[in-house]
This record gives structure tokens, sequence and C-alpha cells, in this order.
């Protein structure tokens, strides 16, 4: 029997955000806070990250149409929404794709008593939470009212479900965060915890960076995922849009 999947699902980490400036900023200052006015959902782009979302749907726009993301899936954070309806904008999806669909499923890990914290900023004043972080991992690491990379995966389980009860046999694209795109792998790829954390350690997610996925028959006939590319960056090299990377913190806006 074969089994419900999307014909394609591409994984993108949105641009480069304002928060991913703030935060290096704070960084590179040795400042505890990071200087942020709004909630971490409302984060917008940066004007680079604008350009970075613009160049990799004037990528998919290149592509036939019978190639294109016929669906596309949002985090509700503005900076994946964002990046989502640039690539709608620059016709970077089939004549025919409906409107953006926004599931909550996908939004970022919440890091709880942590957010907007600099890891200077956590051994100052949560030094607990970094020794325990430590002890743990952050697979399993949850901060008070925050979450772990397991939580997330919990989530990312459901929302699989969904897309594939909804858009069986369709071409997906999801706008995500970096933690997302790596916890996506983990269930798509059946890692262990290891694995995933050795990739998380390899590289960062790039910014509009491009995780594909195709579907097709295994040794026992059933459809089964498999990873095409990872961290493509040729869209945005392409379009001549500089390629960002933010590094792995404990935590902080991603």
């Amino acid at each position: 029997m074969r089994q419900r999947w999307p014909s394609r699902l591409w994984l993108v980490r949105h641009g480069q955000s304002a928060g991913n400036v703030a935060r290096d900023a704070a960084d590179a200052a040795g400042q505890a806070m990071i200087d942020l006015a709004v909630r971490d959902v409302d984060i917008p782009l940066s004007p680079l990250g604008q350009r970075q979302a613009h160049a990799l749907g004037e990528w998919f726009a290149k592509l036939p149409e019978e190639e294109r993301p016929q669906v596309v899936l949002s985090s509700p954070y503005v900076r994946a929404q964002e990046t989502a309806k640039a690539i709608c904008a620059a016709g970077g999806t089939t004549s025919d794709a409906k409107k953006l669909v926004v599931d909550e499923r996908l939004r970022e890990r919440e890091f709880g008593i942590l957010d907007r914290l600099t890891t200077i900023g956590i051994q100052e004043r949560y030094p607990d939470q970094a020794e325990h972080r430590a002890l743990l991992g952050k697979f399993y690491h949850r901060p008070p009212g925050g979450e772990s990379w397991a939580d997330v995966i919990l989530r990312l389980r459901s929302a699989l479900d969904t897309i594939s009860l909804h858009y069986a046999d369709k071409r997906v694209l999801v706008a995500c965060h970096q933690v997302v795109v790596l916890c996506f792998r983990y269930i798509l790829e059946e890692m262990s915890e290891a694995q995933v954390i050795g990739i998380s350690r390899e590289s960062n997610v790039l910014n509009c960076g491009v995780c594909e996925y195709a579907f097709e028959p295994d040794d026992d006939a059933l459809c089964a995922p498999s990873l095409v590319r990872y961290n493509h960056a040729a869209p945005l090299i392409q379009e001549q849009a500089p390629v960002t990377a933010e590094p792995e913190a404990i935590v902080g806006v991603r």
C-alpha cells in the first residue's frame, strides 16, 4: 500500500531577521539582553532578509510550472510569513496555488524565561539553567515556560500528519525556523538524538537555505522520504543575495 506523502517537500528557514541582527550586536557587545522592543513572533525580516526571500522566490519562479510548489505553509511568526509571501510574490509557486496556510505548529522553539537573553545573560541570571542544559543537552533541556527540541518534534509529527492528509501527492513548501528544519529532518530521516545534534554542530541552517525531499518507493515498495539537498545556497548565489546563517546558541532569536 502506498503511504500518503507529498510528492515533493521543501523546508525553508526564514531570511535574516531584525532579531538575528540584534542578537549579533548584543553578542558582540558582551550584553546580557538582546535589544528588541517587540515579541519574538512579531520580529520582521531585515532588509537583507527581504532580499534573500525575494531571491529564493526568483529561483523557484525559474523552475517549470510543473515543478514549483503548489502549497505554501508557514510558521505564524512574521519573519517566516514575510519569507513565504515574498516567494509567492516573486512567482515562485504554481499559478493555481491558493493563499498562504499558517500553522502554529511550525512556530519557532519557545525559550520561556530565557527569551531575549544572550549566552552571557543566561550564565549571569540563570546559572542553574545553563548547568542543567549542559547536563541534559539541548535535545531534552526544557527551560521553564519553554520547549526542548523533543517538544518541537512532538508538534511537528502532528503537522506532518496534517500535511500528508491534506496535501498527499502535492508539492509543498514550508517556511519556518532553524530548529524546526532540523527537527523535521530528525523525523523524516528517522534519526537518533546524536545524529541530529551532530548535523546542527556541523553547520548552521542558512537563512533561505533549501532543504528538499522527494518521496519514492523504498525496498518494501512503500513511499519513503529521500533527502535531495540540504542547506542549498545556490538560489541566493544565483541572484547575488548574500548568504547568512546564525550560529547555534543556548537561546536567542532565530
